[in-house]
């Protein structure tokens, strides 16, 4: 996944589709939230991550890379601050759901989920054909690629928690996916300080 976050310089030629997709996974990852509260579903609430994650890079990458290398430098630095964040809260979910013995909710983790999917479906073919432009395009590709696996793992984590009804399904994928995200928040924020000493 950390090369699908690179923030690299877009053509004029390829905003169209990428601001799309920022908008698909702006609006996902508000829909996949609200799901994940009222489902107490982990895995839901970090694939939303995914989704934000995804929307942020697509908007450095339309907006952040013309404004130069100090700009540059304090937006990754939110966009590291935001992934560690959201990286923590998931694990605060999970310890509120272990301690209160929730299991999430299959009907609404599994609904969204879909509509999750069929998003990330959408982003995919939209870029399907701007994947061997240029490596920015093809790193988008593999990010829509990569949330289509996700997805995927959301609904088979579902029909798990149906089957078993034990809600430990929800919470390992959920945890794998945030595990990902904290890992390439790291590498953001040690990234930026690198930078800040060699400027300093």
């Amino acid at each position: 996944m950390d090369s699908c976050c690179e923030v690299r310089p877009v053509p004029a030629r390829q905003r169209g589709v990428l601001q799309a997709a920022l908008w698909i996974n702006a609006a996902m990852f508000l829909i996949e939230s609200a799901g994940g509260l009222m489902a107490n579903s982990t895995a839901l609430l970090a694939d939303s991550v995914d989704m934000l994650g995804d929307a942020i890079v697509y908007g450095f990458s339309l907006y952040a890379v013309a404004r130069g290398p100090i700009w540059q430098s304090r937006a990754a630095f939110l966009k590291g601050s935001i992934m560690a964040a959201f990286g923590v809260g998931i694990l605060v979910q999970v310890a509120m759901k272990l301690a209160r013995g929730l299991t999430p909710g299959v009907e609404t983790m599994s609904l969204v989920g879909l509509v999750a999917l069929a998003a990330n479906l959408v982003c995919l073919r939209m870029l399907w054909r701007h994947r061997e432009d240029d490596i920015n395009m093809r790193s988008a590709w593999i990010c829509s690629r990569n949330d289509v696996i996700g997805n995927v793992s959301v609904l088979v984590a579902a029909a798990a928690v149906w089957l078993t009804g034990s809600p430990w399904p929800d919470i390992v994928v959920g945890l794998l996916v945030a595990a990902v995200f904290c890992r390439s928040a790291v590498g953001v924020l040690a990234d930026v300080a690198r930078a800040h000493r060699v400027a300093a």
